[in-house]
């Protein structure tokens, strides 16, 4: 039986997950669970799962929790989720915390030796190099379970980076694939998280609508799968059956299909290296009847351009971008600002990162991701910049 920390359990993903571990109980236990403010969802998954282990933001969230489940061990904070992805009488880590949050809990549980199941971006963008050194010297597995690279991992099957082409990420092309240009300015949160083929959180839902998502995806693959980002490609593809595809050195390519539900992905990293029977929707290839491909079209996405340029220049380029893009998606949400900000705001912040980095003087994280502490002061000046812009 595995046993799991569930980094971010009230969120899409920690949702997923549950889901497949309900459907496979002789297989895998809850260790332990971390949630921020969905605490009466929390205590609804506690009474279900009876984790050993359970972290929380706030002291006052672990008191209340406490009096109703006495048995539990509450933690709290930063410290809370790294030791609980750190356990030792835990297997593998899933990784869903949403945003810069997740980076140290997820650098532990592989510093420790963890199989982790990473699902959100912000790690691999933020310090990428470091986390595949840092799995790599402590024989831990990374495995991925966004959808697109799950695909590419299982379409990959351990074949060598030497035999790839090129790596072709999907987009659906999100909530506003479809809306007039001339109406962005005047999009809301409302329309613009209307996702037409996934159930995502808030955050993700905007980083689809800007194609933000597909630019992070392109600096995870290029880490993950020891890809050149020339060699990655981003196309869209309207019905979402299709997650990702890999062009082989002698023009073959393999694709992973399925409809659209995070389970898939899940299971696959639960399961790892053997597949679980799950019990979902199936797709019948014969009602496809046709799928689509297209073009990214730069002006009606032109996030994907701002990060596939920050993958170029690496170092502390994409935690900078990371950090500005969290602050103006947040401020948008917010209706602070609009549609049209979050690009413009972004394209701003990064020019200011490529005069800063030309001058005689420079911070070295902006310049190198060499530690955790690096990625986070690069987010941070990020931050701080689209705060100064939106200002």
């Amino acid at each position: 039986m595995k046993k799991l920390t569930l980094l971010g359990s009230t969120g899409s993903i920690g949702l997923n997950t549950l889901d497949v571990v309900r459907e496979f109980p002789e297989q895998f236990r809850i260790e332990a669970l971390s949630c921020r403010s969905s605490i009466e969802q929390l205590a609804e998954q506690i009474r279900e799962f009876q984790p050993r282990l359970v972290c929380v933001d706030k002291d006052e969230q672990a008191g209340e929790l406490r009096q109703i489940f006495p048995d539990t061990e509450f933690v709290c904070g930063m410290k809370g989720l790294i030791q609980i992805s750190t356990d030792q009488g835990v297997d593998l880590v899933v990784s869903g915390i949403v945003g810069a949050a997740g980076l140290k809990p997820t650098f532990s549980a592989l510093k420790a030796g963890k199989t982790v199941a990473v699902a959100n971006k912000e790690p691999l963008v933020m310090a990428g190099e470091l986390f595949m050194q840092t799995a790599f010297k402590a024989g831990a597995k990374l495995l991925p379970a966004d959808s697109e690279h799950n695909a590419i991992f299982q379409a990959l099957n351990n074949e060598p980076p030497e035999s790839i082409a090129r790596l072709i990420l999907t987009a659906s092309g999100g909530s506003l694939r479809d809306r007039p240009l001339n109406e962005f300015e005047h999009i809301t949160p409302a329309q613009a998280l209307d996702h037409p083929n996934w159930e995502m959180g808030r955050k993700i839902t905007i980083d689809s609508a800007t194609m933000m998502n597909k630019g992070l995806e392109v600096i995870e693959a290029h880490w993950l799968f020891n890809t050149p980002v020339q060699n990655i490609e981003v196309v869209m593809h309207r019905e979402s059956i299709i997650h990702s595809m890999v062009e082989f050195v002698d023009g073959s390519f393999l694709a992973q299909m399925g409809l659209p539900d995070m389970r898939v992905p899940l299971a696959h990293c639960l399961g790892w290296p053997e597949r679980l029977p799950l019990k979902i929707p199936r797709m019948d290839p014969v009602s496809l009847k046709a799928l689509h491909f297209e073009a990214i079209d730069p002006k009606r996405f032109p996030c994907l351009s701002i990060s596939i340029k920050a993958a170029m220049q690496g170092g502390g380029a994409p935690a900078v971008l990371n950090g500005a893009n969290e602050k103006v998606v947040a401020s948008f949400l917010e209706e602070d600002i609009n549609f049209l900000d979050i690009s413009k705001t972004l394209h701003s912040v990064m020019q200011q990162f490529y005069k800063t980095i030309s001058l005689p003087e420079v911070p070295s994280f902006l310049k190198y991701i060499r530690t955790i502490e690096d990625a986070v002061k690069a987010d941070q000046w990020g931050r701080e910049q689209a705060m100064k812009i939106m200002s």
